[in-house]
């Protein structure tokens, strides 16, 4: 039986392409960089964790004109309104009637920029769409077209003028990621780069696209039809339960994080060539996966460990399904 569909390599391709491109523009990060591509391919939304000044806003630019997306921002801020997102019915006088005027989530790449600003009225308004891919204004449904991604940001220092997002928020995120500080080469490499005159809108300017909205479509597609072997699904299963009174973890995962993890594998497997899933791709998922979708018991904060500390070490005493055969 052939193990890899016939436009796998043409995905692998195509996302060397991409990565090459983001890299004239951002430096370092690659895993980063990989997880938003995996989502773009899983059709799944990223939640992105760092410090200011690590080139988040950055990336999402950089990534929606790579793949040939129209996209938006919305900053999000203690007075956001949920019409200031999702729009409005406004009185045309010509028609005289109400119309709708779309908000700035109506883009198939969207920046939520600080979400954890927010109130949870404006939250819940996002969530709608991040789910539904539709928003509903007075009785009315409004689709979002796909491809449809929303990377949204926080800033884990600050929690002034902050709130919390709730569990039901975190779990329609796909993948949360975290951005280190780059290592000594590569912020060497940023300060060259600004010295040189490479401001990031100028390179903005001058990023092509790879492809456009029907490309990232076929890649979904290619995606969806990597194979999945019965004992790696019986591995995630096994993972995910053994989070719910896992020692250190007040609560476990849903089925919904088994769900996002096979999805994410079989991003990582297309990105990497081949057509099927192997258990290190759902290891990498892991993480990425499941450190939003868990929350620490008062004892293990008590102690400082962190959920990621905890997830790893359960993965590690997973015994990993050995000889899995490719079935369709």
């Amino acid at each position: 039986m052939s193990t890899t569909p016939p436009d796998i390599t043409q995905v692998t391709t195509l996302v060397g392409s991409i990565r090459t491109r983001l890299a004239t523009i951002f430096v370092g990060q690659e895993a980063l960089v990989d997880g938003v591509l995996a989502a773009v391919l899983a059709g799944g939304h990223v939640l992105v964790e760092s410090v200011p000044g690590l080139g988040k806003t950055l990336l999402v630019k950089a990534v929606a004109r790579v793949l040939g997306l129209d996209s938006s921002r919305i900053q999000f801020t203690p007075d956001l309104m949920p019409s200031d997102i999702t729009g409005s019915h406004v009185f045309d006088l010509a028609e005289r009637r109400f119309v709708f005027r779309p908000g700035p989530v109506f883009a198939r790449y969207v920046l939520a920029d600080e979400l954890n600003r927010a109130p949870a009225k404006t939250h819940a308004a996002l969530l709608e769409a991040m789910q539904e891919r539709q928003v509903t204004l007075d009785g009315h449904r409004y689709p979002i077209d796909p491809p449809f991604l929303v990377v949204a940001t926080q800033n884990p220092i600050e929690s002034e003028g902050t709130y919390a997002l709730p569990e039901a928020a975190l779990d329609r995120f796909l993948l949360k990621l975290t951005i280190a500080y780059p290592d000594e080469a590569e912020e060497r490499r940023i300060y060259g780069l600004h010295l040189a005159g490479g401001t990031p809108d100028r390179a903005l300017a001058e990023l092509q696209p790879a492809t456009d909205v029907a490309g990232v479509l076929a890649l979904q597609e290619a995606v969806a039809r990597v194979l999945v072997d019965p004992a790696v699904v019986a591995y995630a299963a096994r993972l995910v339960r053994r989070t719910r009174g896992y020692p250190g973890l007040h609560l476990g995962a849903s089925p919904r994080a088994g769900v996002a993890v096979l999805a994410t594998a079989r991003a990582l497997a297309a990105m990497r060539g081949r057509g099927y899933v192997i258990p290190d791709d759902l290891a990498d998922a892991w993480l990425p996966c499941l450190r939003h979708r868990v929350a620490l018991a008062p004892e293990a904060e008590v102690e400082g460990r962190s959920a990621d500390d905890l997830l790893r070490e359960l993965l590690k005493s997973e015994p990993v399904p050995r000889g899995t055969a490719v079935t369709g």
